[in-house]
């Protein structure tokens, strides 16, 4: 049996501006805090005890990244599949408000995971202010060596590869239904790329970016029609200049089938996984290179 997860459920940042950030994520993005301990905020939109942490910290980076399990098997069996693969990890027990026990590891671009079966769930509901995204839906992060940092999120921790844009370029890889989870982009760094939110339709998306125009923070690329994932984006920026993406449409994979389900927007049937060589189905062309932030 292997170890399988089925989505990313927080992202925890490192922020020289806390008070920003959180204002951004309660007034803009409308989530709600569910508790704050030792100066960390924790925000939630809908159910969990947190899909967002912000961290004060006197450096501006990701602090983890949160991944639930499908409970198939238990933190300790997890943990000697990686013994057994040679990979370091630590069980924590009560060290994060919301989730009572995690295993704690590094990727091999750097990155820390966090991984656990359960996770507190006080549902406090959408707030009915500001954005309010469906989800957290995907992150998108820089790695200084990206084709081992692959093969550990496929062999390792059970993920699937779908698209690429480019042969090296950007690599998709899900861990569900979800065209992608992880986008890993080949660089000689590792760093945030972006982090992309759902939103239920492109009307929803449009009054997004009404209101994110009325809060100064302007659309730096979009909209416009992906092409690996096939989804409606625009990307703008959160206070201590991370990237958010908010996205609809996004492609649904069915991978007994390695297809994705069909849509009108697709150019082929079946629609399956392909290697891209430019960002947008439509064409459309922006001052700002998406591929360069």
């Amino acid at each position: 049996m292997t170890v399988n997860m089925f989505r990313l459920a927080y992202v925890d940042f490192l922020s020289k501006d806390p008070t920003n950030m959180v204002e951004y994520y309660t007034d803009t993005m409308g989530y709600r805090i569910t508790e704050e301990q030792d100066g960390i905020t924790y925000l939630s939109n809908g159910y969990d005890h947190h899909n967002i942490v912000i961290t004060p910290s006197d450096k501006q980076a990701i602090r983890s990244y949160g991944y639930q399990l499908d409970g198939k098997l238990s933190l300790e069996e997890v943990q000697e599949k990686f013994i057994a693969s040679g990979i370091d990890s630590r069980i924590h027990e009560d060290a994060k408000p919301g989730v009572a026990r995690f295993i704690e590891l590094n990727d091999p671009a750097g990155n820390t995971i966090e991984l656990f079966t359960e996770i507190d769930q006080p549902a406090v509901g959408f707030s009915g202010v500001g954005i309010s995204p469906l989800k957290l839906g995907h992150v998108a992060f820089l790695a200084n060596n990206y084709e081992e940092t692959i093969t550990f999120y496929k062999d390792v921790l059970g993920f699937t590869f779908t698209d690429k844009i480019g042969e090296s370029f950007a690599n998709f890889l899900t861990c569900n239904t979800d065209h992608h989870v992880l986008n890993i982009i080949a660089a000689d760094e590792t760093r945030l790329h972006h982090i992309a939110f759902q939103v239920k339709d492109a009307s929803h998306q449009y009054a997004a970016s009404d209101l994110l125009a009325k809060h100064g923070r302007p659309i730096i690329w979009g909209p416009s029609r992906h092409t690996a994932g096939s989804n409606i984006a625009t990307y703008h920026r959160d206070p201590d200049e991370n990237v958010v993406e908010l996205y609809t449409d996004m492609d649904v994979y069915v991978p007994e089938l390695n297809i994705f389900e069909p849509r009108p927007w697709h150019t082929e049937m079946p629609y399956k996984p392909k290697v891209w060589d430019n960002l947008s189905v439509w064409g459309t062309e922006y001052q700002f290179d998406l591929a360069k932030i």
